[in-house]
């Protein structure tokens, strides 16, 4: 799964920007099931298993990846942005980026140090006091080659640190794509639904769309969520950890999970020595804050794979976690139909 993970997180798709990583998928699960495409770009997938349920179970993952976008381009060829998703501004600084669909390099700028007064120089920077410098030399020669609205992207390696973890931007989501893509050339035991969400990011648009157009019973959300695990952070505020496995939450800023769902994920991985954890802060949000409230109502649960420096371009994770993240969701995928 780690080659998979590596094609789809090399691809760009910043939230609304989400085609290139939706034809890479269908181009892999086009054969293994029944699929459209919704007015917002979500892809809706039919997988047939044996047996047909009584309720209908939903899968799914997001397609987009935090970015920028274009608003104005100044003077000096020097290009101003927004951030698309949450994006703090002191990962930004520096950083290389492709811009537009020429994917023309760029390196993000900020003030020089010795041009700051004290009191700027003492605060964190904000997002826009920055630029993206891409060697043009007025305005003139930048229009030619990037237009307002043009989405940028992080520049990003696939890099594998040391024999168990992986280094990359936008493996929040395509940790959870690339695992609903594994699951997709499985034999299911029971008909599913799966659906890679766009616009996630922005306010968990396509979810709530797909969501009204599925109308599931229940779901389960593959996510990445923040591991903050290093020195100096203490009890709750280390979230959860690389290396212990699926992390099941109880709650977040947009869900109270299902409950009985809950514990069906701990007492299956237990029962399968599968190692699981929970996330010890009531922070983040994901998909599952617009499917639980859709239509009658969905019992939701998401399962997420740890990483560090989520919504950067250096997110990292162990291979084991997702692979253990995929086990747990492939036997859940079967017992929530038999409880």
């Amino acid at each position: 799964m780690k080659e998979l993970l590596k094609e789809l997180c090399l691809i760009d798709g910043v939230s609304g920007d989400e085609n290139a990583v939706r034809e890479a998928i269908t181009e892999k699960i086009k054969d293994v099931c029944e699929y459209r495409v919704d007015p917002l770009g979500s892809l809706i997938c039919f997988k047939k298993g044996r047996k047909a349920p009584e309720k209908k179970l939903m899968i799914c993952a997001h397609m987009d990846e935090v970015g920028f976008i274009i608003t104005s381009i100044r003077g000096d060829g020097t290009l101003t942005f927004g951030a698309v998703g949450g994006i703090d501004p002191s990962v930004v600084i520096g950083r290389q980026v492709r811009v537009g669909k020429k994917r023309i390099s760029g390196v993000v700028g900020s003030t020089a140090v010795h041009n700051l007064s004290k009191e700027e120089r003492e605060k964190a920077p904000k997002m826009d006091s920055l630029y993206i410098d891409i060697g043009a030399s007025d305005k003139k020669e930048a229009e030619s080659l990037v237009q307002l609205g043009d989405c940028a992207y992080f520049d990003s390696r696939f890099t594998e640190l040391g024999e168990r973890r992986i280094k990359s931007k936008a493996i929040d989501d395509r940790a959870g794509c690339a695992m609903m893509i594994r699951l997709l050339h499985e034999e299911l035991e029971y008909d599913t639904w799966f659906v890679f969400n766009v616009q996630e990011e922005i306010g968990l648009r396509g979810s709530t769309a797909s969501a009204f157009s599925v109308a599931p019973d229940m779901a389960i959300v593959l996510e990445a969520t923040t591991a903050a695990d290093i020195d100096g952070a203490c009890g709750a505020k280390r979230v959860c950890s690389l290396g212990g496995g699926p992390v099941v939450g109880f709650m977040d800023r947009s869900t109270v999970y299902d409950k009985e769902l809950y514990r069906l994920a701990f007492d299956t991985a237990s029962a399968n020595g599968i190692p699981c954890q929970t996330k010890t802060m009531i922070a983040g949000g994901n998909d599952s804050g617009a499917i639980h409230i859709s239509g009658k109502g969905v019992r939701t649960i998401a399962v997420s794979v740890p990483c560090r420096y989520l919504h950067s371009p250096s997110c990292v994770i162990e291979t084991e976690d997702m692979e253990n993240s995929y086990s747990l969701v492939r036997l859940l995928a079967k017992r929530m139909h038999e409880i």
